[in-house]
């Protein structure tokens, strides 16, 4: 699906479904410098448990025309003109990494618009490593190598090879969208009260072996936001779509459809 935003075309993946106003919108929200290809293995399941699927690619992102936007308040508010153009009335967010920093922003400001969420991976806070934001700000492939160390040092046990390295695969990428995308998480300030305002059913999902988001911040997370559920997978680091697809794509559905 190519929908116009803000005057700029922007791509979201429809699972090759007839949108159907019928139904519960789903936005699947990507992390930093990704795209919509990381719910590969999650959009095609939970489209046919008939739900409206859409993977968003964020401006400047995948196949959507940029520039990126530059703070997580600013992509909440671009959220809020997308939901208007397809015309629904209320939409549920599965946010990854970043995308929660979106969700929760989203979720606080458009409490009305939104009936559940779904946090993978992420917290009320992101702050950046300086390292991984200066390589991130030259271009160079450090970066993405950093991100997955950190993320989870299982990395090259990935069949196929590293799936973030096959997404952001050019220094143009990474400085002119990985880049701004960290900074977007590193300036991000008001997750903490964002989350605590929140009011609708939330499931968060994190992984037990992630470096970047570690069970106490988990936890913590979870405890600022009402009426919310936790679960924790074992052997999953940071990229919980690719590490433990099937396992997590049941919960986010369970969750979603009680």
């Amino acid at each position: 699906m190519i929908l116009t935003v803000d005057d700029k075309k922007i791509f979201a993946s429809d699972a090759g479904k007839e949108f159907d106003k019928d139904k519960e919108t789903i936005f699947l929200l990507h992390g930093s410098g990704l795209t919509h290809i990381v719910w590969s293995l999650t959009e095609q399941y939970l489209s046919n448990k008939n739900f409206n699927i859409l993977s968003i690619d964020l401006p400047g992102h995948g196949n959507s025309d940029g520039p990126c936007i530059t703070s997580i308040e600013k992509i909440a508010d671009w959220l809020e003109y997308f939901r208007n153009e397809i015309k629904v009335d209320k939409i549920s967010i599965v946010g990854h990494s970043q995308g929660c920093l979106e969700a929760i922003e989203y979720g606080s400001k458009y409490k009305k618009n939104i009936s559940k969420l779904v946090l993978l991976a992420g917290s009320y806070k992101m702050p950046v490593n300086q390292d991984l934001i200066d390589l991130a700000d030259s271009g160079d492939k450090k970066a993405v190598h950093l991100m997955m160390k950190w993320g989870y040092d299982g990395s090259k046990k990935f069949i196929g090879g590293n799936p973030v390295e096959k997404i952001i695969n050019s220094s143009r990428e990474i400085k002119e969208i990985l880049s701004v995308d960290l900074k977007a998480c590193n300036n991000y300030k008001n997750g903490k009260e964002a989350s605590a305002n929140i009011d609708c059913p939330t499931m968060l999902i994190f992984g037990a072996l992630d470096k970047m988001v570690s069970a106490d911040n988990a936890k913590k997370f979870a405890n600022l936001i009402k009426n919310s559920e936790i679960e924790i997978l074992n052997e999953c680091g940071h990229m919980i779509m690719f590490e433990k697809a099937f396992e997590m794509r049941e919960k986010v559905f369970k969750f979603l459809k009680k």
